[in-house]
């Protein structure tokens, strides 16, 4: 059986701008501050002579065709996303960046914040749009109720707060 695996499907295109930041500074981080430091390693390497049973060289050459990766795919993705930089006008309803509580029946409480594909992070409370239970959320109003599968059992959930955030948005909506 060979190793090939099918693509796997894109994440939506949108990013907050929080998220857009963090993916500008990591490009920034790998490219002006780890790749000179690999290279400059992968170089005293090469001077000891023998490469091929140089552990420094060979590693150090791994890890640059790792860093131009990543760097390569952040380029080509900030390239096509769309910052969502504007709150919507209903904010009683729950669109990409809102952050959502929801309580179960037993009044136990969770909070999370719909974002990107790219930004997401459970234990930050951060959840994709693609996500089951953020394609749940979206759309959804205050009090409105919703179902999610967890362990093979229906939870129901209440919408008991809807918020976005202003601290990059404005007062006004717009950046």
């Amino acid at each position: 059986m060979g190793r090939w695996r099918p693509p796997r499907p894109r994440g939506s295109r949108y990013i907050t701008p929080e998220g857009a930041a963090s993916m500008r500074a990591q490009v920034k981080q790998l490219w002006e501050v780890e790749r000179p430091r690999v290279t400059q390693a992968v170089s005293d390497a090469a001077k000891l002579g023998d490469r091929s049973e140089n552990a420094d060289y060979i590693y150090g050459k791994k890890r640059l065709r790792e860093i131009d990766s990543r760097v390569r795919f952040l380029t080509k993705r900030l390239e096509e996303i769309t910052v969502v930089d504007r709150i919507p006008d209903d904010q009683d309803k729950v669109f990409f960046g809102a952050w959502v509580t929801l309580e179960d029946e037993d009044g136990k409480e969770v909070r999370y914040r719909i974002v990107g594909p790219d930004e997401f992070n459970v234990k930050e409370g951060l959840i994709s749009m693609d996500s089951p239970v953020a394609r749940a959320l979206l759309g959804k109003r205050l009090d409105d109720e919703i179902e999610i599968q967890q362990h093979d059992v229906w939870v129901t959930y209440y919408i008991t707060e809807i918020g976005y955030p202003e601290t990059h948005y404005g007062s006004s909506g717009a950046r």
